[in-house]
């Protein structure tokens, strides 16, 4: 990693702390804050109450770290809320609502199995960093937010349907819902992901940015052996462009069992996007004057919808790791700490491939099958990660791809960016 950004990873004794990880950790022109819990610092225990009070905690903690990092709440970009009960929505919301009175970032809600310390919600959010990382040398300090809608997708009164900043888009997760009905469609999962893809197209379209620009893909899906319908449409998304197709791009990807979807919805897809020129009042490139840049390693499993690391300026954003061995194509013999060996050992070779090292991990992603699991993970963990530096997400799912116990995937700062196209 070059000397001219760092990995800057920083915690407050006002919020709760993990040996594991970092509170948040900011790498260029964003914070990657760590996953809340409802958990008052000063006890160190859940707080007590029903939703609406966890609800509140996890704001809480969140605002703390971010003003304590010389932020503030309107400089949150996405929001991602976990919760036990899809019909705890509506409670969440409210609280949501109390600390975004006017901006509002772009937000993701989606039920899960289960969470750390059986917490009924658990939300994560990443923050803008206007003055970037850069020692000694401020970076545009006066970068700003550009939020979006159009009419030709969903419009949720509480979330941006794309909130841009620096060079990045960070488009709210899209459900299947027909903007002209407001419903989410009739049909079965193919219908519904077409219909999510294209939602995600007419945001894209809206700010004249190409879909070929996205650079990662999340998939919630209620029922995993619906995947390969699910696929089946997407491979008529991806590649979209002839320059896309000439060289086979696809975006980093990662699968995610849901437990359920806000409005009985089969599927929920959201996706981080490019943004060449920037925010202003940077200075302006040229359009797509940044490249992005796409690499797989024959160390690392391979699949056929996705791209191991997609880089885009100063981010690369990694595809979920299964505990798959590349040389067999198939799950590691072992229970779960061998399982947790094989997805990092996995991310491990990916990041070494791109000239990159673990200890620029801004952020991982665990995703496992039994939270009764988690003491062996982050035993495993730990050897990766002996300083806890990446701010990190823990979720328990109904299930994993391959029948997996566990999944990882993760973002990695990108010290020297992606060079502009000559």
């Amino acid at each position: 990693m070059s000397n001219e950004n760092v990995v800057l990873a920083r915690n407050t004794e006002n919020a709760p702390q993990n040996a594991l990880a970092a509170q948040s950790v900011a790498f260029s022109h964003y914070n990657n804050l760590s996953a809340q819990l409802p958990i008052d610092p000063e006890s160190g225990k859940l707080v007590a109450g029903g939703i609406s009070k966890q609800a509140e905690q996890c704001f809480k903690n969140i605002q703390t770290i971010v003003e304590s990092i010389d932020h503030r709440m309107s400089d949150i970009v996405r929001v991602t809320i976990f919760v036990k009960n899809i019909q705890d929505c509506d409670a969440v919301d409210e609280v949501y609502a109390s600390f975004f009175k006017s901006y509002h970032p772009s937000k993701t809600v989606v039920a899960i199995a289960d969470l750390p310390q059986n917490a009924l919600v658990q939300i994560e959010a990443l923050v803008s960093n206007g003055e970037g990382t850069i020692p000694n040398a401020p970076q545009a300090g006066d970068l700003i937010k550009l939020t979006n809608e159009t009419a030709n997708a969903p419009v949720d009164p509480l979330a941006s349907q794309t909130v841009s900043f620096s060079h990045y888009n960070n488009l709210s997760a899209q459900l299947p819902i027909d903007p002209k009905t407001g419903r989410v469609v009739a049909g079965c999962v193919k219908k519904q992901t077409g219909q999510c893809l294209k939602n995600i197209k007419a945001i894209l379209e809206s700010i004249d940015v190409p879909f070929d620009d996205i650079v990662k893909i999340n998939i919630y899906l209620k029922d995993l052996s619906k995947m390969e319908a699910v696929n089946k449409v997407y491979a008529t998304f991806f590649p979209d462009s002839a320059i896309a197709r000439s060289v086979a791009y696809l975006p980093a990807r990662t699968v995610i069992a849901a437990a359920d979807l806000p409005m009985g919805a089969e599927v929920q897809i959201e996706a981080v996007v490019s943004h060449g020129d920037g925010t202003p009042p940077q200075a302006i490139e040229d359009r797509h004057g940044l490249i992005i840049e796409a690499n797989n390693t024959e160390k690392a499993p391979k699949c056929p919808f996705s791209t191991q690391t997609v880089a885009f300026s100063h981010y690369n954003h990694l595809s979920a790791q299964l505990p798959i061995d590349p040389q067999t194509n198939a799950l590691v013999v072992g229970g779960i700490k061998e399982q947790t060996k094989q997805c990092l050992e996995n991310i491990k070779a990916i990041i070494e491939s791109v000239d990159h090292t673990l200890g620029d991990m801004v952020k991982v992603n665990i995703f496992v099958k039994d939270l009764e699991y988690m003491n062996a993970v982050d035993e495993v963990y730990k050897t990766f990660f002996p300083e806890g530096t990446p701010a990190r997400k823990v979720i328990g799912v109904t299930e994993l791809p391959k029948g997996a116990l566990i999944q990882i995937d993760a973002i990695a700062g990108n010290a020297e960016g992606t060079p502009p196209i000559v």
